[in-house]
């Protein structure tokens, strides 16, 4: 199965100078908890989560309306392609422990996202196996994944 065959197509992505009290508008509006962070070319340059919110901004007193995204999003991000194996983009989840991957075109553009909610309503396609493998390893709180 390919990652085209799962992920979501429909991804709101906001710029870095977008300030954080727009992002959790967004996020409350779409239902989602992270949003691509996209350069002036179109090409992803971060992602900002939910908790990335809380911990960052929220938890530091910085002020959500002057505050930009750019000041607290994850700028190691990891990626997979829509014609990329879902096995791969399971993979790569799992041994870095995220829990949403974009999915970005040949020219890094994001196209798509890859949730956990994606694989679990998928698990009679990917197989159920895989799925709990994948869990498993978003979840595991012994893995230092620096060390890796």
């Amino acid at each position: 199965m390919k990652v085209k065959d799962c992920m979501q197509n429909n991804v709101c992505v906001v710029t870095p100078d977008v300030k954080l009290d727009q992002v959790c508008k967004l996020m409350n509006q779409n239902h989602v908890g992270s949003i691509p962070v996209c350069d002036e070319n179109s090409g992803i340059c971060g992602i900002v989560t939910d908790r990335d919110i809380v911990l960052r901004a929220i938890a530091c007193d910085k002020d959500v309306k002057n505050t930009p995204v750019s000041d607290i999003m994850t700028c190691n991000i990891y990626t997979c392609k829509q014609d990329d194996e879902m096995q791969s983009a399971e993979n790569t989840m799992a041994k870095n422990q995220v829990r949403r991957l974009p999915v970005c075109d040949t020219n890094n553009n994001v196209i798509g996202i890859l949730t956990l909610e994606d694989l679990v309503n998928n698990d009679n396609k990917i197989g159920k196996e895989h799925v709990f493998a994948t869990i498993e390893g978003i979840c595991d709180s012994n893995r230092n994944k620096n060390a890796e």
